[in-house]
């Protein structure tokens, strides 16, 4: 293994677990970008996903002394923000009634979302998901791990246990096999 290379997040939690701060911070810094865009693209609200943000990483820091490496920290920091953003929708369920005038305040808010443009978006993310299970597993492996997951191509190697320059190649013809098939 390269000595030049970055810690893996489950050894950075574990020192964390054990006291290290910095090793939180190189967690923080690793994973803050890929779960604030998780959260806001679920929430659609920047405010609230400032909150879930907030209180994902709070439920890391309390769950960092009983922590254990049975998963992925990624796997297992992106299924706290999943149980808080659960946790929220169905406490959404249990909210007082709408002010009577409900309607009308909605009905003066223009929308630019239409159903003939969400139809659209929905025809194309449905092209592009077919598109995607058509892949080979490897590639499809390596696309999510890349743009879900925002993963380096290290980090997407040493995950699924190929080299840098496999990844690279199974990135390229994973992307050249969507271009093909999307633009039939």
């Amino acid at each position: 293994m390269n000595d030049l290379a970055e810690p893996a997040d489950e050894s950075l939690m574990l020192a964390y677990a054990a006291g290290d701060a910095n090793a939180f911070e190189q967690l923080y810094a690793r994973h803050r970008g890929p779960l604030y865009r998780f959260l806001l693209r679920q929430s659609r609200d920047p405010a609230l996903a400032d909150e879930f943000f907030q209180d994902v990483w709070q439920r890391v820091i309390a769950a960092r002394r009983g922590w254990k490496p049975e998963a992925a920290f990624t796997t297992w920091l992106f299924r706290i923000a999943h149980n808080r953003l659960n946790d929220h929708w169905r406490a959404l369920k249990h909210r007082p009634p709408a002010p009577d005038d409900a309607e009308d305040r909605t009905a003066r808010v223009q929308d630019p979302d239409t159903p003939e443009r969400q139809l659209s978006e929905f025809e194309q993310r449905r092209r592009l998901q077919l598109a995607m299970a058509e892949l080979p597993d490897d590639q499809r492996e390596v696309l999510h791990l890349r743009l879900e997951q925002e993963l380096t191509l290290e980090e997407i190697g040493e995950i699924t246990g190929v080299g840098r320059e496999t990844v690279k190649s199974r990135l390229r013809y994973a992307m050249d096999k969507l271009r093909a098939r999307l633009s039939e």
